[in-house]
């Protein structure tokens, strides 16, 4: 796949870029493993000032780096600006708590192990390689590099090859908010030249967000050269509905879930598990509310949704729809590509899915949802949980004890009650099963690529 630009809402190829050669992927290397050696030894406070200064610049050129990313990959510019804005918080919670978070833990009474002090220090491994994706380019990215950089960590960014621009936009952020030249670097590469990077001995560790091949992938390559990863991979989450939810707001936010993005999310919600006593309330209400999402120029503030991202992107939609269809589900609404320039796919509601349809296991990353009825909690749990993923799941219900079951019986890393499943600075992200392994966010974030280092004093 080329290093390229490619307008979504077009099809037009507005730049190409060259893969940096090998030798300036060495530097690059080199430049990350020297200023780790720097970076490591400096204070909180100090790593704290630079990334708040990234965050102030991020901030003050936030509606460039928008039109930036809406023009590679298709999000509105609406969208754009919140991930720019989530990026500039983000990267402030980290600034402000990453001292407390990474504190060495002084075990209460060191006598017991006959010491006179005995604590666990979180030290940095060194530098880290960053396999990012395109759907939601900026976040991602800092996401992984606040908390990393905070800890002491540098790190080496290999972007989705349909985000050049965005990509070497992050490249200099953060060298120019004041940490050291190659701190955080882009690298330029294609899919096939991250195998020799992430043997290379400089680097020590990988983390990975994508899909379930890529990720497999990496870890293999990863494994073989004992180094720890992190992999955050698909989702197919689901949106169970009882009868005792607020119907009128599980269907506002079930909107909002399933298209966010242009429906390319893992933590999107994709399946639709509703209890038959409010099944056609919701599918009615449900359809009504996607059918009304206006489609159109990701620049214009009146869009509610753009183009998919990748003419393969919505290839695969439009495959998986198409097998359901064949196979008996029904369209409730959209379904049908639109005859023009660029990657297109409406708001798709489809009922009626059983197991022999793809679908049904696997994820429709689009915005395309599928709805389940069902007659009891068992059974909305039972089809929750039948996919090979475990992102995030949400359920609506008012019933303490039904919310206490689905916390307890999802299988999912995030499970929301009565919310949208979504990514907080301060709480742990991350999936179970095929969805991954490892966690971003909160304090296991920055410990995930730290020495956890016992510390005993005699």
């Amino acid at each position: 796949m080329p290093i390229a630009t490619v307008n979504p809402a077009t099809g037009e190829t507005l730049e190409e870029f060259d893969p940096h050669p090998a030798e300036e992927v060495d530097r690059r290397l080199a430049g990350a493993e020297e200023a780790f050696r720097t970076l490591r030894r400096t204070t909180f406070d100090t790593r704290a000032e630079w990334l708040r200064a990234a965050a102030d610049l991020l901030e003050a050129e936030s509606d460039e780096v928008a039109k930036t990313v809406t023009t590679e990959m298709g999000k509105t510019l609406t969208s754009a600006r919140g991930e720019a804005a989530k990026c500039v918080a983000g990267m402030r919670y980290y600034a402000d708590n990453a001292a407390g978070l990474l504190a060495d833990e002084p075990l209460a009474d060191p006598s017991q192990v006959g010491a006179s002090r005995a604590y666990v220090s979180y030290q940095p491994i060194g530098p880290v390689l960053a396999v990012m994706p395109w759907n939601f380019p900026l976040w991602q990215v800092v996401r992984f590099a606040a908390p990393a950089l905070m800890a002491g960590n540098t790190g080496l960014l290999k972007h989705a090859s349909n985000v050049p621009r965005t990509a070497l936009y992050l490249d200099q952020l953060f060298t120019r908010a004041g940490f050291p030249e190659g701190a955080f670097a882009t690298l330029l590469i294609g899919s096939r030249d991250v195998e020799r990077v992430l043997t290379d001995p400089r680097v020590r560790a990988a983390t990975l967000t994508g899909s379930e091949p890529a990720g497999a992938a990496v870890a293999a390559i990863a494994g073989k050269a004992i180094k720890k990863t992190v992999l955050e991979l698909g989702g197919s989450d689901p949106f169970v509905v009882m009868p005792s939810a607020d119907l009128e707001e599980s269907v506002k936010v079930a909107t909002v879930a399933r298209c966010q993005n242009n429906g390319q999310s893992c933590i999107a919600a994709k399946r639709f598990i509703i209890h038959e006593d409010v099944y056609d309330e919701f599918a009615e209400r449900f359809v009504a509310s996607m059918s009304a999402l206006r489609v159109g120029d990701p620049m214009a503030d009146d869009t509610d949704m753009g183009p998919l991202a990748t003419e393969s992107g919505r290839d695969s939609v439009e495959q998986l729809v198409a097998d359901a269809v064949g196979k008996g589900a029904k369209v409730l609404c959209g379904g049908d590509t639109p005859d023009r320039a660029g990657w297109w796919y409406p708001p798709t509601v489809i009922a009626d899915v059983t197991p022999s349809m793809q679908m049904y296991a696997d994820e429709v990353f689009g915005p395309v949802a599928h709805l389940y009825r069902v007659g009891s909690l068992e059974e909305a749990v039972e089809i929750a949980n039948i996919t090979p993923f475990g992102l995030g799941a949400n359920a609506w219900t008012q019933d303490s004890a039904e919310q206490a079951a689905f916390v307890r019986d999802l299988e999912a890393g995030l499970v929301f009650v009565n919310g949208m499943v979504a990514s907080y600075p301060a709480l742990p992200f991350g999936g179970v099963k095929h969805s991954g392994y490892g966690r971003e966010l909160g304090a296991p974030g920055p410990r995930e690529f730290c020495n956890t280092k016992t510390v005993w004093i005699g």
